[in-house]
C-alpha cells in the first residue's frame, strides 16, 4: 500500500487553494516544487494531473503525519481504491520531485484515469494552472451565495427527497448546466456534483 509521508499536490490541494483547509492540520512541512508532467483544467474549473506530458507542473511537496484518516480521505475524494484498479477515477504514482533548492525528493502524486477525464477538459499550456486560474476563477467561486446554498441542500439531499426552488434560480442553475430535472425532482448534474465536493 502507498502510504501519504510525502505527497506532491498542484491546485485545490496548496496552501491558499479550496481543499488546503481539509488536510492542513496533517501537514508537516510544504514546500514548493515541480514535477514533470501534464496537467488538465476541468470543467469545474480546477486543474487535475495526468499522465505523460513533459511540462514543469509547478506545486507543493507535502511531508505529511502518517494517518490512516488522511489516507481514506484523500483516496475518497479522488476516486481511488487499490481494488478498483481501472476504474479509479485517479491513480497513484511516485514522482521525482524538483524542489526551488535544486533538491530531487521522492513522493506520491495522484494522477487521473485517462479514460476518466471529463468532456470539456482543457490540457493548460505549459503546465501553469496558477495563469489560468487567475485568468479564470473556477465555477465554484463564481457561484452566488444563492446558488451555493441550493447546490450544497440538493447535494446534502437524500433519496427521492424534494427541495424547492425559485424559478429564476432554477433557471440560472440549468443555464450553468449544474442541475438536472427528473420531472417530479431536481438532480445535480455530474458538474453539478463536481462542484458540491468542492463547496463542502
Amino acid at each position: 500500500m502507498i502510504k501519504h509521508d510525502k505527497l506532491f499536490v498542484c491546485g485545490a490541494f496548496c496552501r491558499g487553494m479550496v481543499n488546503f483547509r481539509k488536510i492542513e492540520s496533517f501537514i508537516l512541512e510544504a514546500r514548493p516544487g515541480r514535477v514533470r508532467g501534464a496537467v488538465v483544467r476541468l470543467p469545474v474549473g480546477y486543474p487535475a494531473m495526468v499522465g505523460g506530458g513533459h511540462d514543469w507542473v509547478e506545486g507543493e511537496l507535502l511531508t505529511l503525519k502518517p494517518s490512516d484518516v488522511l489516507l481514506a480521505m484523500l483516496d475518497e475524494f479522488h476516486g481511488f481504491s487499490p481494488m478498483q484498479s481501472d476504474k479509479n477515477l485517479h491513480f497513484k504514482q511516485s514522482v521525482q520531485v524538483e524542489l526551488e533548492s535544486g533538491e530531487m525528493m521522492r513522493a506520491h502524486r495522484y494522477v487521473m484515469n485517462p479514460a476518466k477525464v471529463p468532456k470539456g477538459s482543457n490540457v493548460i499550456q505549459s503546465g501553469d494552472w496558477r495563469s489560468s486560474l487567475s485568468q479564470l476563477a473556477p465555477l465554484p467561486e463564481r457561484l452566488t451565495d444563492m446558488q451555493v446554498e441550493y447546490v450544497q441542500k440538493l447535494g446534502g439531499s437524500k433519496g427521492r427527497e424534494i427541495v424547492p426552488i425559485k424559478l429564476d434560480l432554477y433557471r440560472q442553475l440549468m443555464s450553468l448546466e449544474l442541475i438536472v430535472d427528473k420531472g417530479r425532482r431536481l438532480a445535480l448534474s455530474q458538474l453539478g456534483k463536481d462542484v458540491y465536493k468542492y463547496i463542502c
